[in-house]
């Protein structure tokens, strides 16, 4: 088939180019099916239907099909083979042949259409592309090929529910809506806006209902273009009403108890279905969704990538062997396969004797397995030794690329891998997706092997197809004793980054690992303000993903910078302001970073927290607000005066009363304040902006008192409960609790009375602690001691270490007087003292 751009002066393209949107997708072709054709007039691809193909394509797994005529070229009946590529017969036919490889290593081309014959059929498909399903022929009908005769036009199927609009000019809409409808001069105002398809008639024509007009138009099908509202790839929000969520799957994948999980969760599109259903991966699990049940997140590609639902990955698939621990089905087996089977099933008696009749079949396969391989997955040690006795390669590898080491790995046998590696075996083999035993072992959480791996000293650093280590691996598996293990192994490099730019404290920040954050800290402190290519920071991973934990761990252990940005000048703060992560703005804020802050767009946190609240993103926040206590008592505020309790809006409040600039312009001129809509907004905003802290805190909401909690007499603690020397001198904030010194509070996060979160601590005189400021100030002064005593090291004699040292010799080197006094030759040089000098 040929394909012919309309538009364009002499354009054709090939079904594969066009499939694979080349050229513009706004442009109606011509579909000519033979050279004599005057060609089928095609709607627009821009919003079409497009399927994804499945079938004999490259990596499909193939056997004999209904055309065979080749004899016994792929090993013999039922004997599969693996398609290599797709490709043409010389000059006579376009992608009409395959290239296969059998099992028995023979490869040879098959016939795949040409010349109307079929070779193969697949027994395990693949995937080959996409194609737009309605812009084909139908197989059997004929076309009419003559020039006279109008051209058949196959217009885009639509459904109740549809997003379409109209993109034609009014004069040939006019035309057009002859016989479908008619013409109204009131359509031409909703000639480019969004509508949505009411009913579809008996005629095939199209009503639509657009927003605000109560009519109902009816539309000629080709006038309307389906508008996508989503693409593959896109992060979308899952509702959170568990009714209308059954309501809405109602012939959309219907609904099933297990799929509450998902609600009000985030997750990435995998595949959008021709009727507009979605297939959405949630935290691992992949759903088919209704599109009304989601609401897509804004964000920057950049933003995107870093998010935890976008680093989903597959894993190893998990050796099968269940075929050959059963009854066999054949008639007739070989001596291999037996052996295979028997070594499989630990039958060492019947192994041993095929062994002996057998030497030459120790390493064939069956299934593309070998017996090492499947008696090392199931443990049969005595098995495994026969084997290794009787000649056994250990590193013959599967289809897979994975041998006897990796199926140990696979199947949790400590002991035979252990055996494995004092034979020999290569412990940092990698397989096809570049997995070593230790990937592995540690993908399946088998900490037995991971020892044993480690006893061995494994490289700990491979790099999997992912770029990934087995630490990445760990830390996405949260198992602590593996975690742990591979931390201590000193020959680990933390600074290695997989293909996506993430380093293991990238990867933990990224999943929320706050375990494995705090060993890194500690075995690595200088990675903390690594970045990756584009900029984020550990700090800026769990901004945005909303991990609370772990950015307190790295601001209060590992003094990270608070304000570091990425390449698109956001810092941790503007990113959690995006996300309406209320208790992350709020840790940040309180430990000083700058709220004023611009991203490239001149936008400061308070335009993006302005930007937001009017979002689905910010629409209901799912983090613990208990975490928040001061936007979580300006979101009660907010619902009291009967508005809407949305955190993005709580979160400009919250920013405005702790000093954000409400006058700041950005690159396009606007303020915070030039960005609301609402009056009531624009008022509540200014009523917290003109009364800043601590006046802010006691601001009256309705039906709420005005007056503000009094704190405790003082006279309640005269001293410090800890240390009970000083006098409380420091108030936490908004317990308002005074029962600590300013040397104990240090390091507290909770008030040891009430148990709230600390987030704030001010002194009497008004000076406001910085937790990360004390700890620095302590390790400062611990830094200073040691300075201090090497100094004093430096000045005192080497040899009593108690005195001064005050006399000097002529080689450089010196001593006190008294240990001076004896001495012939220098202590430190062996060089003949000729001479003492004193020091004053």
């Amino acid at each position: 088939m040929r394909w012919k751009c309309t538009r364009c002066f002499d354009f054709d393209l090939c079904t594969q180019c066009y499939m694979s949107d080349k050229h513009d997708l706004t442009h109606p072709f011509l579909r000519l099916e033979t050279a004599a054709s005057s060609g089928v007039e095609m709607p627009k691809r821009q919003g079409a239907a497009k399927l994804q193909m499945k079938g004999i394509f490259v990596g499909a797994k193939v056997v004999r099909g209904p055309d065979w005529d080749w004899g016994n070229q792929d090993g013999g009946e039922g004997k599969s083979g693996k398609v290599l590529d797709i490709r043409g017969w010389d000059n006579e036919s376009e992608r009409s042949v395959a290239n296969v490889t059998w099992s028995s290593g023979s490869t040879n081309v098959y016939r795949l259409g040409h010349k109307g014959k079929v070779d193969l059929k697949y027994t395990q498909d693949a995937v080959g592309g996409y194609y737009y399903r309605d812009h084909l022929p139908i197989l059997g009908q004929v076309v009419e090929a003559t020039c006279s005769k109008p051209p058949t036009v196959n217009h885009p199927r639509f459904n109740v529910g549809d997003k379409v609009q109209v993109l034609m000019d009014v004069e040939t809409l006019k035309v057009m809506q002859e016989g479908h409808g008619g013409w109204n001069p009131r359509m031409a105002e909703f000639v480019g806006k969004v509508g949505t398809v009411h009913r579809v008639t008996d005629k095939g024509d199209i009503r639509v209902q657009y927003e605000g007009c109560n009519n109902r138009w009816t539309f000629h099908p080709g006038a309307l273009n389906k508008i996508q509202l989503f693409s593959v790839g896109d992060m979308v929000r899952i509702i959170d009403d568990l009714s209308k969520m059954k309501e809405l799957q109602k012939g959309h994948g219907e609904w099933i108890e297990v799929m509450k999980t998902a609600l009000g969760k985030s997750g990435k599109i995998t595949k959008i279905y021709s009727d507009g259903d979605l297939r959405v991966n949630v935290d691992g699990q992949t759903w088919t969704f209704n599109p009304l049940c989601v609401s897509s997140i804004p964000g920057t590609v950049t933003e995107m990538n870093n998010t935890m639902t976008a680093n989903q990955r597959e894993e190893h698939t998990h050796p099968l062997l269940g075929h050959l621990l059963g009854e066999p089905h054949q008639l007739e087996i070989t001596s291999s396969d037996r052996l295979v089977r028997e070594a499989a099933q630990g039958h060492t008696d019947i192994v041993r004797d095929l062994l002996q009749k057998f030497p030459d079949k120790v390493d064939q396969k069956s299934s593309g397995k070998t017996a090492l391989q499947v008696a090392s997955h199931q443990g049969h040690l005595e098995i495994v030794r026969l084997l290794l006795t009787g000649g056994a390669s250990l590193e013959v590898q599967d289809d897979d690329g994975d041998t006897a080491l990796h199926y140990s790995a696979f199947g949790n046998q400590p002991v035979v891998m252990d055996l494995l590696l004092k034979k020999g075996s290569d412990i940092d083999a990698v397989n096809k997706a570049r997995c070593s035993p230790l990937h592995v072992a540690v993908n399946k959480q088998h900490f037995d092997c991971v020892k044993v791996l480690l006893k061995h000293r494994c490289n700990v650093n491979v790099q999997d197809s992912y770029g990934d280590t087995a630490l990445h691996d760990a830390i996405s598996k949260e198992n602590l004793d593996i975690l742990n293990s591979l931390i201590n192994v000193p020959e680990i490099d933390f600074t290695l980054k997989n293909k996506r730019g993430f380093n293991v404290l990238h990867h933990a920040a990224l999943k929320g690992n706050n375990f494995a954050t705090e060993r890194l800290i500690v075995k690595s402190r200088q990675i903390v303000d690594g970045k990756k290519d584009d900029g984020f920071a550990a700090l800026h991973l769990a901004a945005l993903n909303g991990h609370f934990d772990v950015a307190e761990t790295l601001l209060m252990q590992g003094h990270c910078e608070i304000d570091v940005r990425n390449n698109r000048k956001q810092t941790p703060l503007l990113l959690a302001i995006s996300q309406c992560h209320c208790a992350l703005v709020e840790l940040l804020v309180s430990l000083g970073a700058d709220i004023n802050v611009e991203d490239e767009d001149g936008d400061t946190g308070l335009h993006i927290a302005i930007m937001r609240h009017t979002q689905t993103i910010c629409a209901k926040y799912e983090g613990n607000l208990s975490d928040a206590p001061t936007i979580s008592n300006i979101l009660t505020r907010i619902g009291n005066l009967n508005m809407d309790k949305n955190p993005g809006l709580a979160i400009a409040c919250y920013l405005s009363q702790e000093g954000a600039d409400v006058n700041h312009r950005n690159r396009k001129g606007k303020t915070p304040l030039e960005l609301i809509q609402s009056a009531s907004v624009l008022d509540l905003l200014q009523k917290y902006a003109e009364s800043k802290k601590p006046q802010a805190q006691s601001l009256p909401a309705s039906g709420e008192s005005s007056e503000s909690p009094q704190p405790e007499p003082q006279t309640l603690q005269a001293e410090c409960v800890i240390c009970s020397e000083s006098r409380d001198i420091v108030t936490f904030e908004p317990c308002e609790h005074k029962i600590c010194c300013e040397e104990c509070c240090a390091r507290m996060k909770k008030c040891i009375k009430c148990h709230a979160i600390i987030l704030k601590k001010t002194t009497v005189a008004g000076r406001v602690l910085s937790s990360k400021g004390r700890q620095a100030s302590v390790e400062r002064l611990r830094y200073l001691e040691s300075k201090i005593q090497e100094i004093e090291e430096a000045h005192s004699c080497s040899i009593c270490m108690e005195r001064p040292r005050n006399v000097a010799f002529m080689c450089g080197h010196g001593a006190c007087v008294t240990c001076a006094q004896t001495l012939k030759t220098c202590h430190m040089c062996r060089k003949p003292i000729t001479k003492k000098i004193n020091l004053y």
